[in-house]
């Protein structure tokens, strides 16, 4: 998702030529080899790496430049800005035959967590992998110098995990199981000191402080994740980043060094927490290194569970912690890219401890729909997958809408980035005769501002929407086109359709009756973006159909709505493909076999609608504008009016009369030139088809009002149904000749 000054630049960026980029290097090597690490230097190196990545191909680099970048990343000295750049841009380039990395002679370890970083990103041969392993596991055993952090090799190590665990051989594995042991069992129990900013009023040396339990006791001879410190030392964060990848360790390694499969896994689990449980009265010094780490890792999790039950003895209020994590974060922090895919993965990882025992986590979703609407592209496959366990049937309605409303939540958020500072805002008054106002300015205006506020609601239940939508559709129009809120508007057909698929799972009579209002109001009521309204009508009229299936009632109870709709010309102009299947709908389950409730008089409403309809947009006119409505409204109307009928046949000598104006209609010269000769058959044949079916009106009962059982095998198989009897006498029927006004 970028601005068209984003796309402009990297458009740049792809179209630097070959010459061009080697005058650009040379200044960059002469900046380096003078280790002049200024905003220049950082500057440029971002150009560099912007050049890089954003081809399809691979850009060739001056060797002089690919020694200096590597000679600037074994460099201590330099800036981590200058290192981090360094690193991404060999990343980008390498392989190549100009220059070959090594880390047989680091020993530093920031520097060979850099230079591994890039080493294995180049597709992990075996030789070099093992060459990182081999590198790392000596930095580990060596005693190190002051500032030296072996917590930076640990990524190292988790990515080798990943690419090709079998490098390490038995020795190596013991090693590591050794250190990982020291590391999660006998860390310091003393909190850190914090460093010193030097200077004449730099505070007295203090004997360090205990760290402490979460229910404020002082921590015993045991540090965990769980421990709470202010300052934290060197083990202590070798503790927590152990932890965090014991269980990747153990699964890759088991009894014999070698590799687990994924479909061993819960037995081999097992078996090893029975093996930790028995060597528990075993002298742990004795053990192999394995088994010790396995006995270790029991005891950090057992330590784990106690202190977790201390959450409780404390009277931490839980609740109190989720409602500021989930009202809080996303309202101040949604423009924050990792924060909102952490955030997202919590949610995911914990989804079923949420759902069933934090009630703030369902009505909570106005407010993650913000990480959503800000972040849609790198966002949209976490939310989807979550989007299920946040639908529930007392906020579904406020559900729905808010999905409807999702581009528009992405203006408002835009709107109020952009908004003027709280200083400057203060002097926005509300002006009534001024048409106009930017989205900004009106997020900040008083009459305004109460639609802001419930758009950017932080928490379900304030209502299912807002009575002015339009008002705030027109007051965002500024930002309809802006790229973030199109890519947001395209994700939300699909959204929809997971919102449906889950509903329709529970949803009963009432809330159907609920859901049919919503998507008759809304199908209307949508914000202007290109090509929007258009798709969400789309997944309308296929759930149309879905929950007319589900709860055929809902057409009698629904009726008033309806008929309000299907007597409006407008509705067929704005939304054709949704007003056809609403016409369908209508013709296909108002009927006795559906529902008991649906009376003659109920029927005859329905038919004058469309009957008066049908005239409306087939009458001839003397102007030259005539609206050009498609074959297919024209032939659904025809047909539902032949539905009524037949369920009503007082009503059969109208529809007649209506279908036999339908050749002149067409035939006319200002209607031909409109239609091409395939529509105009096919509303003629319709036509004919439905005159012919209704001279014999039980027949047309039958076809045109089946029962609810139609689908029932029986009628298909048995022999001595009435139904293949009935199908070769409406063939007869059908293939009789034309209808007076019919003729070729």
């Amino acid at each position: 998702m970028f601005g068209a000054s984003a796309e402009n630049l990297l458009r740049q960026a792809r179209e630097v030529q070959d010459e061009d980029l080697q005058k650009f290097c040379s200044r960059i090597s002469t900046l380096l080899q003078n280790k002049e690490y200024n905003k220049e230097a950082v500057d440029s190196l971002q150009k560099l790496l912007l050049i890089v990545s954003v081809t399809k191909y691979s850009r060739t680099l001056p060797k002089d430049v690919l020694h200096k970048l590597h000679s600037t990343l074994c460099f201590l000295k330099a800036p981590q800005p200058v290192l981090v750049l360094c690193s991404a841009i060999l990343r980008e380039v390498l392989p190549c035959s100009a220059l070959t990395l090594s880390c047989d002679e680091v020993n530093d370890m920031k520097t060979m967590s850099l230079l591994s970083s890039i080493i294995l990103t180049q597709g992990s041969k075996t030789n070099e992998v093992e060459a990182v392993c081999s590198r790392v596991l000596k930095l580990l055993e060596s005693r190190q110098a002051e500032g030296q952090c072996s917590r930076l090799l640990l990524p190292i190590l988790s990515k080798v995990l990943d690419i090709a665990p079998a490098t390490l051989n038995e020795e190596q594995v013991n090693a590591v199981s050794k250190k990982f042991v020291d590391w999660l069992r006998y860390a310091s129990t003393l909190q850190g000191v914090p460093l010193s900013s030097g200077g004449f009023f730099s505070p007295r040396s203090r004997q360090p402080a205990s760290i402490f339990e979460v229910d404020g006791a002082v921590a015993g001879d045991f540090f965990t994740v769980l421990s709470i410190g202010q300052y934290y030392t060197e083990d202590q964060w070798l503790n927590m980043h152990s932890f965090s990848m014991i269980r990747k360790w153990l699964q890759c390694f088991g009894e014999s060094g070698g590799n687990s499969s994924d479909a061993d896994e819960k037995s081999e689990l097992d078996s090893s927490v029975m093996s930790m449980v028995s060597a528990s009265s075993t002298s742990s010094r004795l053990m192999p290194p394995k088994e010790r780490l396995r006995e270790k890792t029991f005891e950090y999790c057992n330590r784990l569970i106690e202190q977790s039950d201390r959450s409780e003895l404390a009277a931490v209020d839980s609740e109190a912690v989720y409602r500021h994590l989930f009202t809080k974060i996303p309202s101040e922090l949604y423009h924050d890219t990792m924060v909102a895919f952490e955030f997202f993965q919590f949610c995911r990882r914990n989804r079923k401890t949420l759902s069933e025992n934090v009630g703030i986590f369902h009505k909570s979703f106005p407010n993650l729909l913000k990480f959503l609407a800000w972040n849609t592209p790198s966002l949209f496959p976490e939310f989807i997958e979550l989007l299920p366990d946040l639908i529930r049937p007392d906020t579904s309605i406020e559900m729905l809408h808010s999905l409807l409303d999702l581009p528009c939540l992405t203006a408002a958020l835009e709107a109020q980035f952009r908004s003027p500072t709280s200083l400057a805002s203060e002097k926005v008054v509300t002006d009534q005769s001024r048409k106009t106002l930017t989205s900004a300015e009106a997020s900040q205006d008083q009459y305004l501002r109460r639609i802001f506020l419930y758009i950017l609601r932080v928490e379900a239940g304030a209502g299912d929407t807002i009575d002015r939508l339009n008002l705030l559709h027109e007051v965002l129009l500024d930002m309809a086109q802006r790229p973030r809120v199109v890519q947001c508007a395209q994700t939300v057909p699909i959204l929809l359709q997971v919102f449906f698929n889950v509903v329709t799972q529970f949803a009963d009579g009432p809330l159907i009756n609920q859901l049919i209002l919503v998507i008759l109001e809304r199908s209307s009521l949508l914000y202007d973006i290109p090509d929007f309204k258009t798709e969400v009508q789309r997944v309308f009229s296929s759930q149309l159909r879905v929950l007319c299936k589900q709860y055929p009632p809902l057409i009698v109870e629904q009726s008033k709505e309806l008929l309000e709709f299907c007597g409006a010309v407008c509705n067929i102009i704005n939304k054709e493909n949704f007003f056809t299947h609403v016409v369908w709908a209508v013709g296909e389950y108002m009927s006795l076999s559906y529902d008991k409730r649906c009376t003659v008089e109920l029927i005859t409403k329905f038919f004058e609608t469309l009957e008066a309809l049908l005239f409306e947009i087939t009458q001839l006119r003397a102007s030259a504008c005539v609206p050009k409505y498609s074959p297919w409204v024209i032939t659904v109307l025809m047909t539902t009016l032949a539905k009524l009928a037949s369920r009503s046949q007082d009503l059969i000598p109208r529809v007649s009369l209506s279908l036999s104006k339908m050749r002149p209609f067409v035939r006319s010269a200002l209607i031909s030139s409109l239609y091409s000769e395939d529509d105009i058959q096919e509303i003629l044949a319709r036509a004919n088809e439905l005159n012919n079916l209704l001279k014999a009106p039980n027949v047309a009962q039958l076809i045109l009002g089946p029962s609810a059982d139609i689908a029932n095998p029986r009628w298909y198989k048995d022999t001595n149904a009435s139904l293949p009897l009935t199908l070769r006498t409406v063939s007869k029927v059908l293939q009789r000749e034309p209808a007076p006004g019919f003729s070729a």
